[in-house]
């Protein structure tokens, strides 16, 4: 992808290369609120919705966050509850209890959150974001995904990104009580507990895939499936084919690249936002950009199933 420019948006965008498109949006559709930051423990519950399962029609059978199956989606609530009483990782476990005991220096008086990692971000999404797994002295510490990584981290770069395409009121995000909110996305992991090195290994994301599957049927205005990084891509084509959705060829992980699914979804690939990453320029604020630009236009148009190739 060709870098953007300064005075205008990028010179090219990727196309998508298979698959329906989607309904095009009702013109003059209500602002979409209220939006939800995901309240830490123990604050007020929010309101539950009855939801239906995503992508529309009658309800379906989908695995819970407990890995059982139910004829309905689970409130966020619920899932939320779910995830964060999760105990299925004994390694993973293990390694966020100590290292919330044993902290990092510049977080010594901070109380570490240190349990499993629910998604952040508006009920009413239309982008879901799927990021690889909790830092260890991030969200592990803060308890709200991309959050409190430090300064320039990937928190800060991801939701830098967010704010300046709309999706995000303010560019940092530093701990739970900033104020951030997020407005059509929601960010998810393919992993909720920091894995040691940041590798957790297939089984525990297996683990997790209901984790997943249970948010984004608590989320049914999904459209667009933004993958931050190969782990996160590969977890939800995983959740597809738990699911029964057949894509063939199956698409590659590349950055923005977009295909669109079977299920109506689009998925589109993004280098993830380490610091590995940015320090190193395999990804840059254009690049990040280019993606949300990307983003943007998809919901802006809509996109009728007119025929299996669809342009951006």
């Amino acid at each position: 992808m060709q870098g953007r420019r300064a005075d205008g948006p990028p010179e090219r965008l990727p196309r998508v290369v298979s698959g329906a498109c989607g309904p095009r949006e009702a013109p003059g559709s209500p602002t979409r609120q209220p939006r939800w930051g995901g309240p830490p423990e123990g604050s007020a519950a929010q309101p539950r919705r009855r939801v239906r399962a995503s992508g529309g029609g009658a309800p379906r059978a989908v695995n819970n966050a407990d890995g059982k199956a139910t004829s309905q989606p689970l409130s966020l609530d619920l899932v939320r509850k779910a995830i964060i009483s999760c105990e299925r990782c004994p390694r993973l476990r293990d390694y966020c209890a100590q290292v919330a005991r044993e902290k990092r220096r510049a977080f010594r008086d901070d109380v570490y959150w240190g349990k499993p990692v629910p998604g952040f971000g508006d009920p009413r999404a239309r982008v879901l974001l799927v990021g690889l797994a909790p830092a260890a002295h991030g969200a592990n510490r803060t308890g709200r995904v991309f959050t409190g990584d430090g300064g320039g981290g990937s928190g800060d770069f991801l939701m830098s990104a967010l704010h300046r395409a709309g999706f995000a009121n303010m560019p940092t995000s530093q701990h739970p009580h900033d104020g951030l909110q997020l407005r059509d996305a929601f960010i998810a992991a393919a992993v909720r507990c920091a894995p040691p090195g940041n590798k957790p290994t297939p089984e525990e994301v297996a683990n997790c895939l209901p984790h997943l599957e249970a948010e984004l049927g608590a989320l049914p205005h999904v459209r667009i499936v933004v993958a931050l990084g190969k782990i996160g891509f590969d977890a939800y084509l995983q959740l597809l084919k738990r699911q029964g959705v057949v894509v063939h060829p199956r698409p590659q992980f590349g950055h923005a690249e977009v295909r669109q699914l079977p299920n109506g979804q689009t998925l589109i690939g993004c280098y993830h936002p380490s610091r590995q990453n940015t320090n190193t320029g395999k990804l840059t604020a254009p690049m990040m950009d280019d993606v949300f630009e990307v983003v943007r236009r998809i919901l802006r148009s809509g996109w009728r199933n007119r025929s299996k190739r669809c342009h951006v």
